[in-house]
């Protein structure tokens, strides 16, 4: 049976995996997204672990709260990159500098 430390192990070497993604891979927006997305699906994770664990049901509803957010999110910044790449043709993050005003 799995305790909860396999949860917050397995937790946690999600969101090393998702901060290691951002800090190495800062060209792609892409990549970038899909490491925050992964982020907040470790912290998630540990919610409902803990959920489970106290037997209270207030951290899967904030669960439900984190995936409404993070969808929006995903599909704006989405919308923003698919933007970017009409304009641009690139969605490299070093050329985003070019929209300074």
């Amino acid at each position: 049976m799995l305790s909860l430390s396999h949860y917050l192990i397995l937790g946690a070497i999600l969101f090393a995996i998702s901060v290691v993604g951002i800090f190495l891979n800062r060209k792609n927006l892409i990549v970038l997204m899909m490491a925050i997305e992964l982020m907040l699906l470790a912290v998630n994770m540990n919610f409902i672990a803990f959920s489970h664990y106290l037997g209270d049901i207030a951290g899967q509803v904030f669960v439900f709260f984190i995936l409404t957010v993070a969808a929006a999110e995903a599909a704006i910044g989405l919308a923003i990159i698919v933007i970017l790449f009409r304009n641009l043709r690139s969605i490299h993050v070093d050329d985003l500098g070019s929209l300074k005003g």
